[in-house]
């Protein structure tokens, strides 16, 4: 039986972390960026007199920035998207980073100061205005 030399050793180690990384990638709750973050569990609650839900979604565009999840505010989708660490902003508290969907909700909810959440056209960039 030949020697293992340092060239075949090597090569069998990148092959072996190749594998381990591909299956990694494909692990269950896995995003499409590769990163290792569960989709939430869905909510329907009323928050300051606003009805707030959120859900996981699939194959309607939100896979991209929302991690495949969406939110509503009194029926009114409320963009949100998650961060590379985990934690979740909205287009109306884009700069305050919180732990989950519902806290994104909830704290557009105390942004919003009662105004209303206008939907905006699918073409263009997400953008929530307050009356």
């Amino acid at each position: 039986m030949p020697e293992l030399s340092r060239r075949r050793a090597l090569t069998a180690a990148a092959a072996l972390a190749t594998a381990a990384a591909v299956q990694t990638l494909a692990a269950p709750g896995a995003t499409a960026a590769g990163h290792d973050h569960p989709s939430p569990a869905s909510f329907d609650e009323v928050y300051k007199g606003r009805r707030i839900q959120g859900r996981p979604v699939s194959g309607t565009g939100h896979e991209h920035h929302g991690a495949g999840y969406a939110v509503f505010v009194d029926g009114v989708e409320l963009h949100v998207m998650r961060n590379a660490d985990g934690s979740w902003i909205s287009v109306v508290s884009h700069y305050d980073p919180v732990p989950t969907p519902r806290a994104a909700a909830r704290a557009a909810v105390d942004e919003l100061q009662g105004a209303a959440l206008l939907p905006f056209p699918a073409n263009t960039n997400a953008h929530a205005h307050a009356n």
